[in-house]
């Protein structure tokens, strides 16, 4: 008797911290639900008449809900379960949108309805997430961002263009969004940058340091610092380490190039066929030292084979 009430009462201790952590969902209080109260009176009254004369006009409803945290939840998750508990949108018709804001998580969601797929595509709405709202959490304004989210969400359901969204954003945020990479939380863009900059930094540093072979190595490596670096730092980023890499490598090798081991690690390439440098032996297949089917390189009794990965997502989640 003692153990079933021990493990009755561990039971409703599970259950009842389960229902503490999970994020409750609010009220639906009108359009626009400032539950984290960061929003200023003006911007929600703006707001919701704003999204009312849009309803009015084409029969869609959106809705923009803040709450200060989830409480780990997955915001996509909680998204749909706000969705669904609201009913926006007409039955039958399903075109209704949400955006929610989670200012202490640092994320948000722009929640679409069936039938506004068509309208309001996963990429379309993380363009606008990434090139309207984004820029203008970072910098604390909240008003701005929210206000300026879901005017475009409206203009986009009203016909507009997302090439005038990005020429505005292009004239007015280029500084802030200069490494603005992929729609991706910060945590799985330090993994993933610390997975590809791991691989091919190791690659660059064989380069440098091995003669003969360090030169193919460089060319071969230029498509790679080319394109990986933009899953993670944008087009730009990418940009600026595609030509570090390209005017950084030629002077490091030249450099070293003048030093007695380097020298030596030439000499012992060209004649004995392997060479030792920084606690790795490099043996060539061929007296030139050149890379070809038959030439390895390894560390004690180990060897190295290079793997490649692949990332993805939903357009319409994002982070700040």
């Amino acid at each position: 008797m003692k153990t079933i009430s021990i493990f009755t009462l561990l039971l409703l201790m599970l259950l009842t911290g389960s229902q503490i952590s999970a994020a409750d969902i609010p009220y639906l209080t009108g359009r626009v639900t400032d539950n984290a109260e960061i929003l200023s009176p003006a911007v929600r009254s703006s707001l919701s008449q704003q999204l009312k004369e849009h309803e009015q006009r084409t029969g869609n409803q959106i809705a923009v809900l803040t709450i200060p945290t989830i409480s780990g939840e997955n915001i996509e998750d909680y998204a749909v379960e706000v969705f669904e508990a609201w009913k926006l949108g007409l039955k039958g018709t399903d075109n209704g949108v949400l955006i929610v804001v989670v200012p202490n998580d640092r994320r948000m969601r722009i929640e679409v309805g069936y039938g506004l797929e068509d309208k309001l595509t996963d990429a379309e709405a993380g363009r606008i997430i990434q090139r309207c709202m984004t820029p203008r959490f970072k910098s604390g304004d909240y008003d701005g961002g929210i206000s300026d989210g879901a005017r475009k969400v409206i203009e986009l359901l009203e016909g507009g263009e997302l090439q005038d969204f990005d020429n505005e954003a292009a004239s007015g945020d280029s500084d802030s969004s200069f490494f603005e990479g992929p729609d991706l939380p910060i945590m799985e863009r330090i993994l993933i940058g610390a997975f590809i900059f791991g691989i091919i930094g190791l690659f660059t540093v064989i380069g440098v340091l091995t003669p003969g072979i360090g030169w193919f190595l460089y060319f071969f490596l230029i498509p790679f610092w080319a394109m990986f670096p933009i899953i993670v730092l944008g087009t730009a980023g990418a940009m600026v380490c595609l030509v570090t890499y390209i005017i950084a490598f030629p002077i490091a090798k030249l450099t070293l190039k003048k030093t007695k081991w380097y020298k030596k690690a030439k000499t012992s390439l060209s004649t004995k066929g392997r060479a030792s440098i920084g606690g790795f032996r490099f043996s060539s297949g061929s007296s030139s030292s050149s890379w070809s089917s038959g030439s390895s390189w390894s560390s004690g009794s180990s060897s190295f084979s290079g793997g490649g990965g692949s990332s993805g997502g939903g357009g319409s989640t994002g982070s700040w």
